[in-house]
């Protein structure tokens, strides 16, 4: 069964720039993964340190694989998570 995550991340005002430069890299390779369909980052028009990640894979284990791969763990784990003030994981199903 397909799996759709909704991310929210609040960074830390100072952190941004150096965020915002990390993402290309992690787009490109997420979007890459077997079983991803889907990748893309939104940053708010009213508050530019706020990033909505919106992620699409073919089932939970792509998505797992994902959270496991080496991009994720040292660009997001290790990068970005330590310079958020929220982090918010929202899985959604599509009813309509």
């Amino acid at each position: 069964m397909e799996k759709e995550i909704i991310v929210k991340w609040k960074i830390k005002a100072a952190a941004t720039s150096e965020i915002l430069a990390l993402l290309p890299e992690l787009a490109e390779k997420s979007k890459h993964e077997p079983g991803n369909t889907a990748y893309h980052i939104y940053q708010s028009e009213s508050d530019p340190n706020e990033l909505i990640l919106h992620e699409r894979y073919v089932d939970a284990e792509a998505a797992e694989a994902h959270r496991n791969s080496a991009h994720y763990q040292e660009i997001v784990v290790a990068k970005v998570v330590p310079h958020l003030e929220v982090r918010e994981v929202i899985i959604v199903k599509k009813i309509v």
